[in-house]
């Protein structure tokens, strides 16, 4: 083997993991939502998120990248650490799919059919298809763009596997490299060779090629693979552990439990591989194939899994023990880890946005109630939710800029643009809250009192506002179009009742003859409520809009302002015997 065999390699290699990355983009874009829905669906049965964890890793290709995923759930709170081990037990089972495909490059035969079976036979027309869909893709969201780009993903790594196993090819004659081999017959230092090379190129999956490609030199027993792929297991693990830098205590638990499950799964294959070596007459001394490594491959991961799935806590004590507790972490919105996974990511920006939500209902109520009794410790504690509603907008606007650069599809495009107009909309209530907060500061210090009737008055304006607030928000958490329907006839009541209150107390103010001044105070309460409702008929809006592109926003309202009263006439007239005011003599 020369130094341009070994070019060969590393061309190889940089083929296969460029081939693994494309691969796995363009079946997350083919997935969409399906790995976030997935996710929804996990609940306390372990045995779901085993199969989860399996899916989403033949999703992504890759277990470290669903561990990182992991992480990053965790690290934002959106998962709690028991929910993950299942996920990643079940990741490591899913990982062997990738040796599987890969062990169809050892077929040898004349056949045309069994030839067709190999990669490197019907990979070519993979590639040419996949280019002709890349090419006839009408536009950036076209359906046909992610799966042309699987396909040359699948291409590219099938060459580099090729590339691989040229480079190799020399070592079959090779009496240097045959006694080099001699030394790896020693479990320790075989598991140490496949943890190291794992641990450099960060991809259990390749190293595995690298060894099913080695394999095909005829010169690896299983005597050798075996404690190679044990070390595999393990060296995969650097991954997570380097993700996990920066984190918080149980984000760095789930790295914690990644690597207990491997290393004791390395040992309890290694304890199981020596006694069959000692005491049965299995031939491990036979030169293994890609076919043999795939097999050795996911005995170790279904092994590994049997064995410690009824020891998921266990699992997880470890990882307390090895990672210990700290205080004062910083509490994460959004982790950055997510990127990696668009609709992923998505998913967790609504759900973050639907807590920036209840945060401002919360902001929004407490304000009102001080208009009647004034307390300085909840116009603290408000002003402290308004900072957190301030900071869920810059993290979020922050981390939606940097999402939309990556490649989306057409769907995720547009849920982020209503995102960002949403996340908009909900601040500028909590400011709008802020603003009547502040006048309940201001009557409070000159000791002005509302006239009774103005205040019963106020407090329809007030529930009315909170109840096209609550069904805004209702629809925007559970993304439901029919409910979103329904806030702007409900806002258009909102403003009726707004300027009959308006137009009431300017007649008490001159027949009570009330300073000016507390006249504006209420005036600018009233407009405070009104701006609040405008803004979840802008946030309904931008909902209905994502499935009405056609359609623009000043034209969308003009439509439902035209037909929507009609369709939801019965849930109107109940709004409006509810909350209207009668206009004063």
């Amino acid at each position: 083997m020369d130094i341009f065999s070994i070019f060969t390699l590393l061309g190889g290699l940089a083929f296969f993991l460029y081939g693994m990355l494309v691969m796995s983009s363009g079946l997350e874009k083919i997935a969409g939502g399906k790995m976030e829905k997935l996710l929804e669906q996990l609940t306390s049965n372990p045995f779901k998120g085993l199969l989860v964890g399996a899916a989403m890793t033949i999703a992504v290709q890759s277990s470290s990248a669903v561990t990182v995923m992991l992480v990053g759930f965790v690290n934002s709170g959106i998962m709690k650490l028991s929910q993950t081990i299942a996920i990643i037990i079940g990741s490591n089972i899913g990982t062997t799919v990738t040796s599987w495909i890969l062990s169809l490059s050892g077929i040898q035969s004349t056949n045309f059919f069994l030839r067709m079976l190999k990669p490197e036979s019907f990979s070519p027309l993979l590639a040419l298809l996949g280019v002709v869909m890349l090419l006839t893709s009408k536009s950036n969201y076209s359906r046909r763009k992610p799966l042309g780009t699987f396909l040359i993903g699948f291409a590219i790594l099938m060459f580099g596997m090729g590339l691989m196993s040229s480079s190799m090819a020399p070592l079959a004659n090779d009496p240097k490299f045959s006694h080099v081999l001699t030394l790896f017959t020693n479990p320790f230092l075989g598991l140490l060779v496949g943890l190291v090379v794992t641990m450099i190129i960060q991809s259990s999956a390749a190293s595995v090629g690298m060894l099913q490609a080695l394999s095909l030199t005829g010169s690896i027993s299983y005597l050798i693979a075996a404690p190679i792929i044990a070390g595999q297991h393990i060296g995969t693990c650097i991954t997570a552990v380097l993700s996990s830098i920066g984190v918080n205590t149980n984000a760095k638990r789930v790295a914690a439990v990644h690597v207990s499950f491997n290393v004791i799964g390395a040992i309890i294959f290694l304890l199981l591989f020596e006694v069959l070596l000692h005491f049965t007459s299995l031939p491990f001394e036979q030169a293994s194939t890609p076919f043999g490594i795939a097999v050795v491959h996911t005995i170790f991961s279904i092994l590994a899994a049997c064995c410690l799935f009824p020891f998921r806590a266990l699992l997880e004590k470890i990882s307390y023990v090895v990672i210990k507790e700290k205080e004062d972490e910083k509490e994460v919105i959004l982790d950055e880890r997510l990127l990696n996974t668009p609709s992923i990511a998505i998913a967790q920006c609504y759900r973050a946005t639907a807590d920036m939500a209840r945060l401002t209902r919360e902001i929004l109520v407490m304000s009102v109630r001080m208009l009647k009794q004034y307390n300085p410790k909840i116009s603290e504690i408000v002003n402290k939710n308004e900072n957190k509603i301030d900071k869920y907008q810059d993290v979020l606007e922050s981390f939606l800029q940097k999402l939309s650069a990556r490649e989306l599809t057409e769907d995720d495009s547009n849920k982020i643009s209503q995102l960002i107009f949403s996340i908009s909309d909900f601040e500028k209530i909590a400011d709008h809250s802020i603003h009547i907060l502040q006048i309940a500061d201001q009557m409070h210090k000159k000791e002005w009192v509302l006239m009774p009737d103005t205040v019963e008055e106020l407090k329809k304006v007030v529930n009315a506002v909170k109840e096209v607030y609550d069904i805004t928000v209702k629809a925007f958490i559970y993304n439901d179009i029919s409910t979103a329907y329904e806030v702007e006839p409900f806002e258009q009541v909102v403003d009726d009742i707004s300027y009959v209150a308006k137009k009431n107390h300017i007649k008490r103010v001159k027949k009570e003859k009330v300073h000016i001044r507390r006249n504006f105070a209420y005036a600018e309460i009233l407009n405070d409520l009104e701006r609040i409702s405008d803004h979840c008929s802008n946030i309904s809006t931008n909902m209905i809009q994502s499935t009405s592109y056609n359609l623009s926003r000043h034209q969308l309202k003009n439509k439902l302002k035209a037909e929507d009263v009609r369709e939801y006439s019965q849930q109107l007239d109940e709004f409006k015997d509810k909350y209207m005011l009668n206009l004063m003599e």
